[in-house]
């Protein structure tokens, strides 16, 4: 069963219309429904606020306000140690558009809507800062007057001898890149639904979050109450999420306390302007990135300088953008000697958390411009820089300068794969009659290492190493599932893995199916996660590519040892040793004598019914709960390495782009890209991963950005301000396929989530500077507006002589 594309038995409902979605669970008849009151104002000090007319409304319950939030809560968590206070609820202050200041409960949405308007909220607006570099300066308006500046994290590191490196190379290349600020948008919001139980002290809670519970002692703990009274229920089905509901953690906080305001159950359907201007986004980043070059273009060290813009607050797991990719900062290179500095700024605007590939958009699109840079600046071909500093064939298992370790893999041979069955010759072969023709034509270049099952230690590569000691030991990424029998033999599993639609139900059952001889639909899977009722860890969740190798890898550790049990039972009977029984078609056989077979029914039902029948020192029951974490990840050592995640991919990509001479408009006529996903377990999922990486990447090159105006007014509010690519946009990528099993996880797989969402936007711009034959850092997204005067240009050259851009690969 494992590795082929059977039928997703998610499918059937959701093509009904059947299934039930976060926001479709019925309500109690007392229940009552949130709006928010959001502020208008990027920057503003709260002088007041009055209720009272939105009170006297028919059928409005309660209204929480910021204050009275407080006398209930604590702040939030903030990811460093700094004077940052982050409320659910804005008390004195508003430091972003759409920040919450209120909450009105009524009798339904429309009334708590009407009700919202009536809240009067008299502001006192204050000057904003939406530029990191500009918050770091020294007449930047601050934000929070106890942190005495924006600037609210600040670390640097030394791996090898980067200064030396530098001195001795024969060209130093640098490139300064601007990565805007853009966030996946799920066709369905985020939707809470609260309560609060007053005889036993306990908020129930149901909603979409998708983790990671390391958030949920966070939200205990701002509630005051010990993890064990913060229940939370996932939903059955939920559309998308690509990391914005992570952001739901805040919400849950404050609609807990609008429910135990208002004496009821409370839910709350996030709209689309919310989620835009309010829920979270990717951080914006600055960055200097210098290289230590040969003159063969060989790459000796890296320097990083980077900002981070976090927003108005450090809300948690931030700084972990910064953080997630930390281990391996030189990609896919093998580079030796590093430098990085990091610095966060805070600025006017929404708080950035959890977005598809987290940290690795941000990463790449500066090393692979400048990996560009130094194919143009020494006057090589960009496809062989990148071949020359690949970490070679035959060096993996290979620890990269700040700590990754990547444990399988071919850097090379998936490259050459890549390029042989994408067709690259014909791609050269059609941008060289192009040109020839005067039409502006490019080839660019994307190679990069995906993360999954991230070590929930990286982060603490943010404090220095004595202040880690004193705080002890984080690492790990512990996965959990449960796999069970009941006494007629039916197979049930659960997992704390909260799917955003991706197909967890459907290669839960393959995988436990192929280790019980059964067929996937003899295996119920039930992901409806809940903390009171079933195992989770901190770990548990959706997010960083994990459900693959850790989650379907520990339902597998779980099948296997109810297998052991069952076969242990069994043997006897069959006369037989356990370890020659086979599982097949609902029973188990004898290896050596296939006649000789027991339903495997029948041997659960004795763990039920007849405990005196198995083994001395077998417990009854079968039920078996199994909790994995890598064995390879480990806090940060004392020197600032750390293995950041669990499993590493390497993903190839090049593209042919055109762009239109009087439009300036770009056109993709061809996407490769080339992965090494491990062990597939499901070939056809997997590529849909893919193709859904590639069309947010699409988004983020040509299409997606959160802007804010200079003082700090949100300018994307709406899908006609904020637009995504459709499927008219997006072509078919390409698809290659060069896998190596993982050695670390238990079935070989490896993440493929958001692996080409990180190389699609360098990899198009990359294409469209060589197609401008512009040796300028190009700013995302690619607008016609914003390519215009290179486009002017470009022509301007090419019909005065031979156009510029990289030399074609002969």
């Amino acid at each position: 069963m494992i590795g082929r594309s059977i039928p997703r038995v998610e499918d059937a409902a959701l093509l009904t219309g059947e299934a039930e979605f976060a926001d479709d669970v019925p309500l109690p008849s007392d229940a009552g429904h949130a709006c928010f009151v959001r502020s208008p104002w990027p920057h503003a000090d709260i002088v007041g606020v009055d209720a009272g007319e939105a009170l006297a409304m028919d059928g409005v319950h309660a209204v929480l306000t910021g204050p009275g939030a407080a006398a209930w809560s604590d702040p939030l968590l903030v990811g460093v140690r700094a004077p940052v206070e982050h409320r659910c609820l804005a008390t004195d202050r508003v430091r972003y558009a759409g920040e919450p200041v209120a909450v009105v409960v009524a009798c339904d949405r429309y009334a708590a809507e009407d009700a919202a308007e009536r809240v009067r909220v008299e502001y006192a607006p204050r000057p904003a800062v939406v530029d990191p570099e500009e918050a770091l300066g020294e007449a930047a308006p601050v934000l929070h007057e106890a942190l005495g500046s924006n600037l609210v994290h600040e670390r640097s590191f030394c791996y090898g001898e980067p200064e030396a490196a530098f001195r001795d190379a024969a060209h130093r290349i640098a490139v300064d890149v601007r990565y805007p600020r853009n966030v996946c948008t799920p066709i369905e919001g985020i939707v809470v639904t609260a309560a609060w139980l007053p005889g036993d002290g306990v908020f129930e809670v149901q909603s979409n979050f998708q983790g990671p519970y390391s958030l949920h002692p966070v939200m205990a703990r701002a509630l005051r109450v010990p993890g064990s009274r913060l229940r939370l229920r996932a939903a059955r089905n939920s559309g998308g999420s690509f990391g914005v509901k992570q952001s739901a953690f805040v919400d849950i906080v404050a609609l807990a306390l609008a429910a135990r305001a208002a004496g009821r159950p409370v839910r709350w359907t996030q709209d689309r302007m919310e989620n835009l201007c309010a829920a979270t986004a990717a951080t914006n980043r600055v960055v200097r990135l210098e290289a230590a070059v040969e003159r063969d273009g060989t790459v000796r060290a890296l320097r990083y300088d980077q900002v981070d813009d976090c927003g108005a607050y450090l809300r948690a797991p931030e700084p972990a953008t910064l953080y997630r990719m930390h281990g391996l900062m030189t990609g896919g290179y093998d580079v030796e000697h590093l430098a990085i500095r990091n610095r966060v700024a805070l600025t006017n605007k929404t708080p950035t958390g959890l977005n598809r590939g987290f940290g690795g958009p941000q990463v790449y699109f500066a090393l692979e411009t400048l990996m560009r840079r130094v194919a143009e600046e020494l006057h090589l071909d960009p496809l062989e820089v990148i071949r020359r500093n690949l970490v070679p064939s035959g060096a993996i298992p290979y620890r990269a300068a700040a700590g990754a370790r990547y444990d399988s893999g071919d850097f090379p041979a998936l490259l050459k794969r890549t390029v042989a069955e994408g067709g690259l010759d014909e791609l050269l072969a059609r941008r060289h009659a192009a040109r020839n023709e005067g039409r502006l034509y490019g080839i660019g270049y994307a190679a990069i290492v995906e993360t999954s099952i991230s070590n929930m230690g990286y982060i603490t590569a943010l404090l220095a190493p004595e202040i880690r000691a004193r705080a002890g030991p984080k690492d790990g990424a512990v996965a959990t599932a449960t796999v069970s029998l009941d006494p007629g033999g039916a197979v049930t599993v659960t997992a704390a893995s909260a799917p955003q639609g991706q197909g967890h139900r459907t290669v839960l059952a393959q995988v436990v199916a192929a280790v019980l001889g059964l067929a996937p639909q003899e295996v119920v899977v039930n992901l409806e996660h809940d903390t009171q009722t079933q195992g989770w860890s901190i770990a548990s969740g959706n997010y960083s590519s994990r459900f693959a190798g850790a989650v379907a890898g520990a339902a597998h550790r779980a099948a296997l040892r109810v297998r052991d049990r069952l076969a242990a039972v069994a043997a006897r009977g069959l006369n037989a040793r356990p370890d020659r029984l086979v599982f097949a078609a609902g029973s188990i056989r004898s290896a050596d004598n296939p006649g000789n077979a027991i339903a495997l029914a029948r041997v659960a039902g004795l763990f039920h019914w007849s405990p005196s029948s198995l083994p001395e020192g077998m417990e009854p029951g079968l039920r078996v709960t199994e909790m994995w974490s890598p064995p390879a990840l480990a806090p940060p050592d004392p020197d600032d390495r750390v293995n950041g995640a669990g499993a590493y991919a390497f993903v190839f990509d090049f593209c042919g782009v055109e762009l239109d001479p009087d439009t300036a408009r770009v056109r993709i006529d061809r996407y490769v890209t080339g992965h090494d996903s491990g062990v597939r377990l499901h070939p056809a999922m997997v590529d849909g991963q893919i193709r859904g990486a590639f069309a947010q990447g699409v988004g983020a090159a040509l299409y997606e950005e959160l802007r804010y105006d200079a003082g700090g007014t949100f300018l994307a509010a709406t899908l006609a301000d904020y637009p995504i690519p459709t499927a008219c946009e997006v072509p078919a990528p390409i698809i290659v396929h060069h896998d190596i099993p993982s050695t670390v996880t238990p079935l070989g797989a490896k993440g493929v989530g958001e692996g080409v969402s990180m190389s699609t936007p360098v990899c198009i711009a990359n294409a469209v500077a060589d197609a401008l034959g512009t040796g300028e850092v190009l700013t995302l997204p690619l607008l016609p507006a914003r390519l215009a005067p290179y486009v002017t240009a470009a022509r301007a050259r090419r019909r005065t002589g031979p156009g510029g851009g990289a030399r074609e690969r002969s």
